[in-house]
């Protein structure tokens, strides 16, 4: 295996996973009605159609050699030795270096016919979030009647380019709505213009991942791809035929004050709500707080944007957060992290760890309560700013989830930003946990 330093071909790959399972195995199936026995409708055939089958695990505090033992003895027996079609690894805490042969080893043992992952300052796996040590997290995947195909941007690639050449490259029309995992080195991949590319190239598809974390200095992170790490750019894999990919992205934070009109704007500087001068606005917000949110106020203030132009009611999920970068003085105008368009509402927000549970236990509660269908494994980016840091325990988030969802395989990481969509177009986020719920596509 080789380690890229240098500008690399995109992987240019686009696998049909389609074989037949045997019914021998621990997977779930479901009858699925067939076409009628005769041209007057007289009865339908019926026949069992093998659906996806999930499996997660951790190693924590071995050598990585030795954990990545332990999880092909796992997976071997979980599987009885059948060939996988997905392995999504993160390790965390082991050296730099350590990484070089461990994605093809566990590749070509456990029969894998895609990998993709990165390095990470902490994982997640089989309900539990490790931060700040030697960990690896495994999710694996057996996954019929469902296309996987894979692709590098090196850092010198223009987003735009490449997003447009992607479906030659893929070999996936937009029609097939695939859903797309993408894992970026935050040192020198453009993760937020990529996405926004995407979204042209393959309109109305799901897009969520994240940063690699870990790493203090460039080309410290690792980025796995089959049997290929890289130092820079970005990796991911497309999902199409079988597989439906739902998302749930929790920001964390809570409405203050009402929502108001952007009325005049420059770029990220808003001059002007509702007519009025934002630190005049914030004055008479502040004012209206409780003594509590008034001390939020003055350390952990942002600004949600709505990104649903047709909403004339907004709830959780409907903004998207940015931080507030400064004032300035002579205006009292506001600057935040992002460009601001004329006429666009926002509303000021604050974020804390009682804030961020019930945040997160309300968009899952929505997704339990609106009748999506039951997921049967998820992935969860989350910000390091998350976990421990901001909760003071551990776990947080993944309990959240299965305590709503049920008791289903978890993989993912702790990043340096979480991608995922906010209405209609996919974004990169900060302290977020951005979730890729997998389930079948129902025809």
């Amino acid at each position: 295996m080789s380690v890229c330093n240098e500008k690399q071909l995109a992987v240019q790959r686009f696998l049909p996973l389609t074989r037949s399972l045997p019914l021998g195995l621990t997977l779930d199936f479901r009858l699925n009605r067939l076409k009628r026995l005769s041209d007057d409708g007289a009865g339908y055939r019926e026949r069992a159609v093998p659906q996806m089958h999930w499996y997660s695990l951790v190693e924590q505090n071995s050598s990585l050699d030795v954990a990545v033992d332990r999880l092909i003895a796992s997976v071997d027996n979980h599987f009885n030795g059948e060939p996988l079609d997905l392995a999504i690894l993160f390790v965390s805490g082991h050296n730099v270096d350590a990484p070089v042969t461990a994605p093809q080893r566990l590749m070509q043992a456990i029969k894998a016919r895609v990998l993709i992952g990165c390095s990470a300052a902490g994982v997640v796996g089989n309900g539990l979030e490790l931060e700040q040590t030697k960990a690896v997290s495994l999710l694996v995947a057996q996954l019929p009647n469902v296309e996987i195909g894979s692709f590098y941007c090196s850092s010198q690639d223009n987003p735009r380019d490449y997003c447009q050449s992607l479906q030659s490259r893929l070999g996936c029309d937009p029609s097939k709505r695939p859903s797309f995992i993408i894992l970026a080195d935050p040192f020198s991949a453009d993760a937020e213009a990529f996405v926004h590319e995407l979204d042209d190239a393959y309109p109305d598809c799901i897009k969520v991942g994240g940063m690699a974390s870990g790493a203090d200095l460039p080309g410290d992170n690792r980025l796995f791809l089959d049997d290929q790490i890289f130092r820079e750019g970005l990796i991911g894999i497309s999902l199409s035929g079988a597989i439906d990919v739902g998302t749930i992205v929790a920001q964390g934070c809570r409405p203050i004050g009402q929502p108001m009109f952007v009325t005049q704007a420059d770029q990220n500087l808003i001059t002007e709500l509702d007519g009025h001068a934002p630190r005049k606005v914030l004055e008479e917000t502040y004012k209206s707080l409780s003594t509590d949110d008034q001390k939020l106020f003055q350390t952990s203030l942002f600004l949600g944007v709505v990104m649903l132009a047709d909403r004339t009611s907004y709830q959780q999920g409907d903004f998207l957060i940015r931080n507030i970068l400064g004032f300035e003085s002579s205006r009292g105008s506001v600057a935040v992290g992002t460009p601001i368009e004329k006429n666009s509402v926002v509303q000021f927000h604050l974020r804390d760890a009682h804030t961020s549970t019930n945040d997160l236990a309300f968009l899952l509660k929505n997704y339990r309560d609106t009748d999506q269908p039951t997921p049967y494994a998820a992935l969860l980016f989350s910000c390091v700013g998350r976990g421990k840091h901001l909760y003071g325990k551990s776990h947080h988030d993944s309990t959240l989830l299965r305590d709503q969802l049920g008791e289903i395989p978890i993989g993912g990481f702790f990043c340096n930003g979480e991608i995922g969509p906010v209405g209609d177009h996919t974004y990169l986020h900060g302290y977020t946990s951005s979730f890729a719920l997998f389930r079948p596509k129902l025809s």
